[in-house]
């Protein structure tokens, strides 16, 4: 098992100073593109600078319950449709631009829905520049005369910049024009017309209070995520294949793991910032320089056509300004070189890709994919600016999800304090973008809640200010005298100056002409006037190098003299200085005082105004409730006496029913007794009747003949043929049934049968067959208490259940049952020699006490004979 290798501990560094008590809210800003056509339904509407109203668009009320609301959201300012380029510019970026010549870092991003606007307000059209051309004109006119030479500055592969020497700068630019590819193109070569127009700014804007004692370099570089992947576009290597990722032992790794291709990584500096490694950065010198390099980036970014909008981005395009300044030395010739006097800022502009829905778009395939991850990723970027906002303001600790997206792990150190946070929501007043819109809205309000702290302002390098103009004019000035005394201009020597000097002030030479050999006269002269002027010659230089001697003794006296009253002025000065910054400090102390007074007091009024408006509420509400529950009460008065009125109406007609079913109850108790009376005369009669021979019970036929009725049904017509009995109908012949049979039944030989038509005749009940009928009948029976089979046909209806399965409710029980005449047994018995007086009658009327089916004949149908069928009756619960 391979030992597991420690870590190395992370040394801690030291990040750039901030103030977390001063805090600026993020600043979002609203643009509405104008319609692409003037007959296009409008679902948003600008109210003033500030707010922006939104409105469902007709017919959206049919699919929301007939809701009909318009929500107003308000920004810290509203551009409408009518704004131009440049007033945008100078709200929001403008400032932003400020600060990066002043050393603090920006960031600035457009949000919005697919075809809302984004791209042109960030890179503009022909003739009207945007932002991103508009602050690179702004910077290079405000550092143009105090920029630095090309690689004086050279930035490192970890996020960091240092100074290059003279020398080393002059090797790399020799090296540079000697290149034989194409070089980045400079202020003097032909600028493309396709963007000529575009960085044609006339304005001329420039930054304030720029530090004329510093020289200035920028880098620009040009990336986008797509797919959540992070490529360069200005990197000039071949577009490679897929490689999988090796791991180790030079094997490919599992899971089809493959690293896409020129992808570059995130990585964290010593001051956890957070750079791409590998990115490319480009040094320029002017505006048309630098918009050309993001052009030939652009070209390469990724765009499609999709069903709303013709040139879609498909990825999050990040274009970074890194702005390096370093301050003179003491002279004001050279930079100074110290690393820790390198102040490196930088501004971001992003271009999000717009957030859009499948459904409208109509994606496939890669476009679907795309869409996915810059759904995914704009989410992500919701998420991280919830958790932030529920952190400040509940005072929670919840980790913000910063690494889930390339896109959000960028810029998390904006949101931790590292500079100004800007966003320009881009919308689109179309109806048919009224959700998205909707949505954008509610992430824009949502973000303007989110504070970031201030950056601090950088320290004071300690030299004395203006040293650049006093060399320049201390320069000017001396090569002006030199011009008007005629002296060395390029480098000539001071003592063939004063040489010349010496020679002008001698006396002339004697007119001389040798015309003879032998003449004595004139070299003599010659060569005395020669010698007056050698001695001349050495007094003048012995008495020049005195006074040379002595101007220096004073020079240095001088100098002495100077420099120790330099050094009192510089203690003085430096005193001063101490005080300034004390002072200073003692400010800085008092306004910040004085803000954070005024936040409170502008905390304490809104939470005063927010009590008043809530107790505006509750009183307003307390009125509500105690009306509401004054009607309660006078509806509750109405509702007792109305059920009082109820109650005694109820009572009342109840009254009148029970004595209603009383006198009937008592009706047919007195016809039960009549006909109990007629039964005992009757049975009084059997009993005084002489008994000749033996007594013999009455056939059924004599029972029907008799004149005491026992049923509602009449007595047949006598000496009618005989009938011959049907099978039985069931009620419900029309309707289908399951005649369920079981196979332990056995058949009888009764004259009745149960016969229904259109029946499924099973042996056991199925779904199947269930599902195709509407009514049900069992065959059961079992053995009564005298021997005989009775034969019970059990009915009920069929229904369908929720889970798609069947039901049967039994409704009604028919009984079938056959007995012997001969075999009945008689109810008197010996041991009761006196019978009931009911006797006689329990025996004529067996056969309706012991079966519950009867069959009896309709008389005078014209029909002929036909059934009746008596089911027995159902138990009711008591």
């Amino acid at each position: 098992m391979k030992a597991a290798r420690a870590r190395t501990p992370r040394r801690p560094a030291l990040k750039k100073p901030s103030n977390p008590s001063l805090k600026d809210p993020v600043g979002v800003y609203c643009r509405v593109r104008p319609l692409s056509r003037p007959d296009q339904e409008c679902c948003i509407e600008v109210i003033n600078d500030t707010t922006v109203q939104i409105h469902p668009p007709d017919g959206y009320r049919i699919f929301r319950n007939g809701e009909y609301r318009e929500t107003q959201y308000s920004f810290k300012e509203v551009f409408g449709t009518l704004v131009v380029q440049k007033e945008l510019f100078d709200v929001v970026a403008k400032p932003l631009v400020e600060d990066l010549i002043h050393g603090k870092n920006g960031l600035l991003f457009t949000y919005g829905v697919t075809g809302s606007g984004k791209t042109h307000t960030m890179t503009g059209s022909p003739g009207d520049g945007g932002l991103l051309p508009r602050c690179l004109d702004m910077i290079f006119n405000s550092i143009g005369p105090f920029q630095a030479k090309r690689f004086v500055f050279k930035l490192d592969d970890k996020n960091g910049v240092g100074i290059q020497c003279e020398v080393d700068a002059l090797l790399e630019r020799q090296k540079r024009d000697a290149m034989p590819v194409p070089k980045t193109p400079s202020g003097k070569r032909q600028i493309d017309p396709e963007i000529a127009d575009m960085i044609n700014v006339q304005d001329h804007c420039k930054a304030e209070e720029v530090d004329e004692d510093n020289v200035y370099s920028v880098f620009v570089s040009y990336i986008e995520i797509y797919n959540n992947y992070i490529y360069d576009l200005l990197e000039e290597a071949p577009f490679e294949p897929i490689k999988p990722k090796w791991n180790n032992c030079n094997t490919p790794v599992r899971n089809g793991d493959f690293i896409p291709p020129q992808s570059k990584i995130l990585r964290e500096d010593q001051n956890h910032n957070m750079y791409v490694t590998g990115c490319t950065e480009v040094e320029v010198k002017s505006t048309e320089e630098a918009f050309e390099v993001f052009w030939r980036g652009q070209k390469k970014r990724r765009i499609a056509n999709t069903q709303l909008n013709r040139e879609s981005s498909r990825s999050h395009s990040v274009f970074i300004i890194k702005l390096a300044q370093a301050p003179l030395d003491a002279d004001g010739d050279n930079v100074l070189q110290e690393k820790e006097q390198i102040t490196l800022s930088q501004l971001s502009l992003v271009d999000l890709a717009g957030s859009e829905r499948t459904n409208r778009t109509k994606a496939e395939g890669n476009r679907l994919r795309e869409a996915g991850n810059i759904n995914q990723s704009l989410m992500t970027l919701r998420t991280c600016i919830e958790v932030l906002r529920e952190n400040q303001m509940y005072g929670t600790n919840k980790m913000v999800p910063y690494r889930d997206s390339k896109l959000t792990h960028l810029f998390k150190n904006y949101f931790d304090g590292e500079g100004k946070v800007r966003m320009i929501v881009c919308v689109n007043p179309k109806a048919e973008d009224y959700e998205e819109s909707l949505q954008v809205m509610r992430f824009a309000e949502m973000t303007q809640e989110v504070e970031v702290a201030r950056p601090v302002d950088r320290p004071l390098c300690g030299l004395t200010p203006g040293r650049r103009f006093r060399n320049q004019a201390f320069r000017e000035e001396l090569s002006r005298k030199l011009e008007m005394r005629g002296g060395p201009i390029n480098g000539e020597t001071e003592e063939q100056s004063v040489s010349e000097m010496f020679l002008q002030n001698f006396p002339p030479l004697p007119a001389c002409e040798l015309l003879d050999v032998n003449d004595d006269q004139t070299l003599p002269k010659l060569i005395e006037v020669l010698e007056k002027r050698h001695k001349l010659r050495q007094m003048l230089s012995e008495e020049f190098a005195k006074n040379v001697l002595a101007f220096k003794t004073m020079l240095q006296e001088f100098d002495s003299s100077v420099v120790s009253k330099e050094n009192y002025i510089k203690g003085r000065l430096s005193e001063k200085e101490k005080t300034i910054a004390g002072q200073k400090m003692e400010l800085e102390r008092l306004e910040k005082k004085i803000k954070s007074l005024e936040h409170k007091i502008e905390i304490l009024e809104k939470a005063a105004t927010v009590y008043e408006e809530d107790n505006r509420n509750l009183q307003q509400e307390l009125e509500s409730k105690s009306q509401k529950l004054q009607r309660q009460a006078s509806d509750k008065r109405r509702l007792e006496a109305r059920f009082q009125g109820m109650v005694a109406e109820t009572t009342i007609k109840w009254e009148k029913e029970c004595e209603r079913r009383v006198a009937a109850k008592q009706l047919e108790m007195q016809n039960k007794l009549w006909v109990k009376d007629e039964k005992l005369k009757q049975l009084k009669a059997i009993v005084t009747e002489p008994k000749s021979e033996k007594p013999e019970r009455p056939s059924r036929e004599r029972d029907r003949e008799k004149p005491v009725q026992r049923s509602v049904s009449p007595p047949p017509v006598p000496n009618a043929p005989p009938v011959r009995l049907r099978h039985r109908r069931s009620r419900s012949a029309g309707e289908r049934w399951v005649d369920h049979k079981p196979p332990s039944n056995l058949p009888t030989e009764t004259v009745m049968q149960p016969h229904v038509p259109h029946a499924i005749t099973v042996a056991a009940a199925s779904e199947k067959a269930l599902a195709k009928c509407d009514k049900y009948m069992l065959t059961h029976q079992e053995l009564a208490s005298d021997g005989e089979i009775e034969t019970k046909l059990i009915k009920g209806d069929v229904f369908k259940t929720r889970g798609g399965g069947q039901a049967v409710q039994f409704t009604d029980i028919e009984t079938l049952k056959q007995e012997s005449p001969v075999g009945r047994k008689r109810r008197s018995s010996p041991s009761n020699p006196d019978p009931p007086e009911d006797a006689a009658d329990s025996e004529w009327t067996d056969v309706e006490t012991r079966c519950s089916v009867a069959v009896e004949m309709r008389a005078g149908s014209a029909l002929g004979p036909g059934y009746q069928h008596h089911a027995q009756p159902k138990r009711r619960k008591p």
